[in-house]
């Protein structure tokens, strides 16, 4: 039997298989050959992301995002039910409040960071991750477009497209600079632990700047001058945690540089930490006071440059330049591109982050979830859906209500409408039932009947009542876990997916409306000394609010290996001090 070559063999296979799109690149080298083969398709081409086998009958949740909301979604979703999908530009979760930590080398970087496939492979199921960026939301057609964020991108880098069935964005949000010039230039951010990193690194090199013999005193105060913006909780803790680290640290290292130091707080507000209690605001701003931290409120950044920035008095409209040696931009978020794109096509783009309604679910697009930092919940008025409401709880159309139609009302109001609640705990009043006969002056005892426009002026001031959820890790973290939920029962409920009739339009599903319960706040006021604001106006500021808050932020680690990680390196600290290297 003769046997054939490789060159034959290769002229026979394309004869047989005409359609067979390979190209063979013969190229000689020297003596000898070399054989290459590639497909025939162009580059950046894009590919259709495919069911696996086992996959195939199962609905497909795509979840763009592995900060708080998506990490805390799909921990807790039941992942037999669904085939998922995860999509993110970093393949880790970050626990961020500790983020001011790291810049300081209290707490290591690694420490704070779960791999997301640490967290998926625990769980039973379809699951797949690919470490990509969405740069475009089809919602019209369930796709979304993705590109590789690796660092190494081979050129010609192609594209893929994912369907899906259900969407969970939950992409956070970015730094928000106001359009001010030069902050991107020149400004350093702290949203994710690269910039934690990048400000570690910057503030000992400012140190080692002002340490070179060739420079004049105001060289040297230059350098190791530290502009924070922003007085929320962000730039309050990290002024806090960097003052720390130069007076208890830095300063034995670098002794010329003890009385040149100084830290400056901008703030365009009246004061810092204005979400917190009084009592916080005044001890956090006379203990800074006390700690050498130069606090300016009022004053509202108008450009950065390479050099200085420029602040303007928003009582006088004074201008003032404020030489420095490294900025921390801290002001607040913005939404980002392709979060903005999608707003525009689904017609939201008046709107500063995507509009959901209370089950989480984007307005306009009934199979699109947003969750965390980048969505807020369109809170229903009470005063626009009166007519509604009314009619439902008038059963016998009589055009009055009893007070047993309002009593049989009353929970479905309060779970539909939770400023109902605020404004009857304002009032000091029980129930809607006594505000209504309180409003027109009837003995509680006394039938109750109310036309519809007693009912209107009754409550006509709830709506004032109407609050945004904050955008902060315990937000997100809980939104999440109420999604997993609804999508771990929705199978169950595709039978009967309306429910009892609840002042909810139609289409709804059975499930109760998302409601945040706030667990508390932290504020690290530096010098092992803490605010706490904890439910039921509990305020607590000093030393031992430090160790709650340890012991707090300690056990929300989303694993164990990051809890050992993060209590071993206070540990580090408290016997050998902050790592002060450039590393």
């Amino acid at each position: 039997m003769r046997i054939l070559s490789f060159y034959e063999r290769a002229s026979r296979a394309f004869k047989d298989y005409p359609s067979l799109s390979k190209i063979l690149v013969v190229a000689t080298v020297g003596g000898g050959g070399l054989v290459a083969y590639s497909d025939a398709k162009p580059h950046n081409a894009v590919n259709v992301v495919e069911s696996s086998p086992t996959a195939a009958n199962k609905k497909r949740v795509v979840v763009l995002g592995t900060g708080w909301a998506g990490t805390s979604f799909l921990k807790n979703l039941d992942s037999a039910t669904y085939d998922v999908h995860v999509i993110s530009p970093r393949n880790y979760f970050a626990f961020t409040p500790l983020l001011p930590s790291v810049t300081c080398g209290t707490v290591e970087a690694r420490s704070v960071v779960e791999p997301i496939r640490n967290i998926i492979r625990k769980k039973d199921g379809d699951y797949s991750f690919w470490e990509a960026e969405c740069f475009k939301i089809d919602g019209k057609n369930k796709k979304v477009h993705c590109r590789p964020v690796q660092r190494e991108s081979p050129e010609g880098k192609e594209e893929f497209i994912v369907d899906y069935d259900y969407l969970v964005v939950a992409m956070g949000a970015r730094s928000n600079t106001f359009n001010t010039p030069g902050v991107e230039e020149n400004c350093h951010f702290l949203k994710e632990v690269e910039d934690a990193q990048k400000i570690r690194r910057n503030v000992i090199d400012c140190f080692e700047k002002s340490c070179l013999p060739n420079l004049s005193e105001d060289e040297r105060k230059k350098h190791l001058h530290f502009v924070v913006v922003g007085g929320g909780p962000t730039g309050v803790e990290f002024s806090a945690a960097l003052h720390d680290f130069i007076s208890e640290d830095l300063v034995k290292l670098y002794p010329t540089a003890k009385d040149l130091v100084k830290i400056t707080l901008l703030e365009a507000g009246d004061h810092i930490l204005t979400m917190f209690d009084k009592r916080i605001t005044a001890f956090a701003e006379e203990k800074f006071q006390r700690d050498g931290i130069n606090l300016k409120t009022g004053s509202m950044v108008v450009k950065v440059t390479d050099k200085d920035i420029c602040t303007k008095d928003r009582g006088t409209g004074e201008i003032s330049s404020i030489p420095y040696g490294m900025v921390v931009w801290s002001t607040g978020i913005g939404t980002r591109p392709v979060v903005t794109d999608f707003m525009k096509q689904i017609g939201q783009s008046n709107r500063r982050v995507l509009a959901t309604d209370e089950w989480l679910r984007v307005e306009g697009c009934d199979s699109i979830y947003a969750l965390g930092d980048c969505a807020t919940i369109n809170q229903r008025k009470v005063m626009e859906d009166i007519s509604a409401i009314f009619n439902k709880a008038d059963k016998d159309q009589s055009g009055t209500l009893t007070t047993k139609e309002f009593q049989d009302a009353l929970d479905d109001i309060c779970e539909r409408y939770p400023q109902v609640e605020l404004y009857l705990k304002d009032k000091q009043v029980k129930n809607i039932v006594d505000l209504l006969k309180d409003s027109k002056g009837n003995d509680k005892k006394e039938t109750l009947e109310m036309v519809i426009e007693g009912f209107k002026s009754a409550l006509s001031q709830v709506d004032s009542k109407v609050k945004f959820l904050p955008a902060t890790a315990q937000v997100a973290a809980q939104q999440g876990k109420y999604l997993a939920r609804c999508f771990n029962e929705m199978e169950e409920r595709t039978k009967n997916p309306e429910g009892p009739p609840r002042f909810r339009g139609v289409g709804r599903h059975r499930f109760h409306p998302f409601r945040y319960r706030h667990l508390g706040q932290f504020a690290p006021l530096g010098g092992e000394q803490t605010a706490a604001q904890l439910p039921g106006d509990w305020v607590s500021i000093g030393h031992s609010s430090q160790w709650i808050w340890y012991s707090v932020y300690a056990s929300k680690q989303v694993s164990w290996r990051t809890r050992m990680l993060v209590v071993s390196d206070w540990g580090r600290r408290f016997i050998f001090g902050r790592d002060s290297s450039g590393i």
